[in-house]
């Protein structure tokens, strides 16, 4: 036993319970700080445009546009956790559901950059780099196809848009609506959401909402980020002891382990992150971590269903829909492309493509990166203005 090991053994548990609670105490204080940005964000796009909010969003009126926001927004970002929880808040204030979900398809995309250059660190070692970059890669080949497939079916047929607003009615009452004042969660956000806009209050007229949604987009940014770092402290290494454990037991243990190891440490660039150097180092075949990443893009609608919280009243029901469809995309996802043995190879075709590729020559990974994330959507959006 290290040095290391035997102290923390033989540590008091008052030592090692203070910084836990205070951990906890920290992750609850963050937590009422997204939901009162949330809260914030809604309030300040109808304080910006009043009725009229939904005239803000007629450059996105393009589905291919939406989705190119959502994309590009989280691939800057670096977290769909963040891009989802904002998109409740704007359509808290006024954004059309229509509009917000090729967003939320964009925002699944946009995450899967981070795993990609996580696998760069293996760029010295051509075997290793070829493994890490198609476990990276399978997560942005399977996304890539599920928007491919699902989107064209929204747009034509509506699933999405029809069961998660059949759920939010069965889960946001016409009671609880109409008893918005009486609101246990609006009452308790109220405060923190109140201070946010007594900070811009000061600012004349339309310019007080654009600076509460700014105002609430950075501390969404700035809380995410921080939840994260404090339940990758305390969960680390839990999370990385049941993907040791779980990721090679099968399709269904490894789906199972990628949506408990991101709610864990509530970011699935995190848990991507941890998995793409084993697959790198050979620990994990690509079949095996395959299924784990797909949980991982259902581990992470957690944040944003918490997100749809702090909406109250008449708006509720429209940003639990919205929250709804990022979680009913990604399991709609799988079920068409995971389990249809037809399609469910292709992702991991696409991805050892890519990888064989960018093992022989190191200029395909900066074309792919920035084809895929910044020049095809840029195209896209002029392409759509054109037609």
């Amino acid at each position: 036993m290290s040095p290391e090991t035997s102290a923390l053994s033989t540590a008091t548990p008052h030592s090692q319970s203070a910084p836990r609670w205070l951990s906890w105490l920290l992750v609850a204080a963050l937590v009422y700080l997204l939901l009162a940005a949330v809260s914030a964000i809604g309030a300040g796009f109808k304080a910006a445009a009043g009725e009229d909010a939904k005239v803000l969003f007629e450059f996105a009126s393009n589905p291919i546009i939406a989705l190119i926001i959502g994309v590009v927004a989280t691939a800057l970002i670096q977290s769909s956790s963040t891009v989802t929880s904002i998109i409740v808040g704007m359509v808290a204030g006024g954004l059309p559901v229509a509009i917000a979900i090729p967003m939320v398809m964009g925002a699944n995309i946009g995450t899967s950059l981070t795993s990609t250059l996580v696998s760069l660190g293996h760029v010295r070692n051509g075997e290793e780099f070829r493994r890490a970059f198609s476990a990276a890669t399978v997560h942005d080949s399977f996304n890539l196809l599920a928007v491919a497939i699902v989107l064209p079916l929204e747009l034509l047929f509506q699933p999405l848009a029809r069961t998660s607003e059949w759920l939010s009615g069965l889960l946001v009452s016409d009671a609880s609506m109409s008893m918005s004042n009486m609101n246990f969660m609006k009452a308790m956000l109220a405060p923190g959401t109140g201070i946010l806009k007594e900070s811009v209050a000061w600012l004349p007229g339309i310019w007080s909402g654009v600076a509460l949604i700014l105002l609430g987009i950075g501390i969404i940014l700035m809380v995410v980020t921080q939840i994260g770092r404090v339940l990758r402290t305390l969960m680390e290494g839990r999370a990385m002891g049941i993907l040791r454990t779980a990721v090679g037991r099968g399709p269904v243990s490894g789906m199972a382990s990628g949506t408990l190891v991101t709610v864990l440490v509530q970011s699935s660039s995190t848990t991507t992150s941890l998995i793409v150097p084993l697959a790198g180092s050979g620990m994990f075949s690509l079949k095996q971590v395959y299924p784990f990443i797909l949980g991982s893009n259902i581990g992470t609608t957690i944040t944003a269903l918490l997100a749809a919280t702090a909406i109250t009243g008449a708006s509720a029901m429209v940003a639990l829909q919205i929250a709804l469809v990022h979680l009913l995309f990604n399991i709609m996802a799988i079920a068409l492309i995971y389990v249809l043995p037809m399609l469910r190879t292709l992702p991991m075709y696409m991805a050892e493509g890519l990888a064989e590729l960018a093992q022989r020559n190191k200029g395909y990974v900066a074309a792919y990166i920035g084809g895929v994330f910044f020049a095809l959507p840029l195209g896209l959006v002029g392409l759509s203005q054109w037609l």
